[in-house]
């Protein structure tokens, strides 16, 4: 992976709240991630949003995926 994909994903206080946005937009991350989870394809988004890029997607991937490294989780059984 190059060093500049992840260069795609800024974070500024402001705008968006401080949450990551792909740069030069202001579309965050969770935005992006969420369309995609909800079935929207890659084309979909390029036609929706101008000015997005397929590697603006990837690098949203890839920011999901390193933040989730970072984090644990603990499963907590429900007692019943």
């Amino acid at each position: 992976m190059k060093n500049e994909t992840l260069e795609r994903i800024i974070l500024n206080p402001k705008i968006m709240a401080g949450k990551p946005i792909v740069r030069g937009t202001r579309l965050t991350v969770e935005y992006i991630l969420n369309l995609l989870g909800h079935g929207a394809t890659i084309e979909e988004l390029l036609t929706e949003y101008e000015g997005l890029t397929q590697e603006d997607i990837f690098a949203c991937l890839i920011f999901a995926s390193k933040s989730l490294q970072e984090t644990s989780f603990l499963h907590f059984a429900r007692s019943i």
